[in-house]
């Protein structure tokens, strides 16, 4: 369950968009350990504040998630005042837990958007980018380019708070915006399903293309069902429920040392090949690296049963995967150490933009 410690603020570290990194030293302990304040749900600290912490994931050692979390700064609550007028709303996130969020849901009756979205129910052909892992999101959005307006729809099988993410908070400049849908909340938007997410980036943000995935961290057990990105299944669904067009990202890589994600991942294939029961572009890179092309290709006949097949020319993309705003990573490794990875994803983004009509 929870392991709780109690600490001292002793250095401000790195900041971005609702969150800050923090150096503190727990009570009865020397050493300072890093930690981690989303800064809108508890505040700004200060250094002298007392903390209190959550110290789970840094314990367990988690890649994504290894800082200790405050939980409060018990000497230096937000203002009430302050709190309650910051959003108005009446979307609950992290519901039931300690932590809860009350947001503005795009689509409540406070919201200005309540008129637009209560009519609001096609996409209107929108194409669609899925994506297993948090990781594809800027090749993706490299692979689309810098002409068509480009939304990010969060969901919820990694971390809940968009402001975990520094890739996010820098690619800010390149989206049209964040829609946070079902228990993540801290997008430009709030939602309650992907459905509502999907028309809340086309008719308010404007979207013309828009890239669905999970927040970072990826939860998995090793077997075939229990992976949160079986939810890229699902979102498949929801896309052609609402008269969009599905772009499958397939996860494929020659570099990972588990043999259930080499080739194309274990996971696209359940996602794609049982969970999604409507069709979806499915984008291959051409060509593919020598390492992986056979089996990739193996797996491909088992998906061309139920979707189509689209191979995607990667000339141009390793230019524009280098000349990301961010750096490229994907469970430690660069662009470099899992090209074939980082090229799907771009190419899926290439296919998503060549189906917008021509300027």
């Amino acid at each position: 369950m929870i392991r709780w410690r109690a600490g001292t603020v002793t250095a401000l570290r790195r900041s971005w968009d609702g969150a800050s990194e923090l150096s503190v030293t727990v009570d009865g302990d020397q050493d300072s350990i890093k930690a981690l304040a989303y800064t809108p749900l508890v505040g700004e600290p200060a250094v002298g504040d007392r903390v209190l912490l959550n110290v789970g994931a840094l314990e367990m050692g988690l890649g994504t998630g290894g800082y200790a979390l405050v939980v409060a700064l018990p000497d230096n609550l937000p203002a009430s005042d302050l709190a309650d007028s910051r959003d108005g709303g009446h979307l609950v996130k992290a519901r039931y837990t300690p932590l809860q969020a009350i947001m503005m849901g795009v689509d409540e009756e406070a919201s200005p958007h309540r008129a637009v979205l209560a009519e609001a129910d096609d996409l209107e052909g929108m194409p669609v980018v899925l994506a297993d892992l948090h990781s594809a999101l800027p090749a993706v959005l490299a692979g689309i380019g810098t002409g068509p307006r480009v939304a990010y729809l969060m969901t919820d099988g990694g971390a809940l708070p968009a402001w975990f993410s520094r890739t996010l908070s820098a690619l800010k400049p390149h989206l049209a915006g964040t829609v946070t849908v079902g228990q993540a909340f801290g997008g430009d938007l709030e939602a309650t399903t992907v459905h509502s997410g999907l028309l809340a980036a086309r008719h308010v943000l404007g979207a013309d293309v828009t890239i669905v995935a999970q927040g970072p961290g990826n939860l998995g057990t090793g077997t075939r069902w229990g992976f949160s990105g079986v939810a890229v299944g699902e979102a498949v669904n929801a896309v052609t429920t609402l008269g969009g067009r599905a772009v499958g990202s397939l996860r494929i890589s020659d570099a990972d040392p588990r043999p259930r994600h080499r080739g194309i991942s274990h996971h696209s294939v359940t996602a794609y090949g049982r969970v999604a029961l409507t069709r979806a572009d499915l984008v291959v890179p051409t060509p593919l690296p020598a390492s992986v092309a056979e089996d990739v290709e193996s797996t491909l006949r088992l998906l061309a049963e139920r979707h189509t097949i689209v191979r995607v020319p990667t000339a141009g993309l390793d230019d524009a995967l280098r000349a990301s705003p961010v750096p490229l990573s994907t469970m430690g490794r660069d662009l470099d150490g899992d090209y074939a990875y980082f090229v799907a994803a771009a190419a899926a983004g290439r296919h998503a933009a060549s189906l917008l009509p021509a300027a």
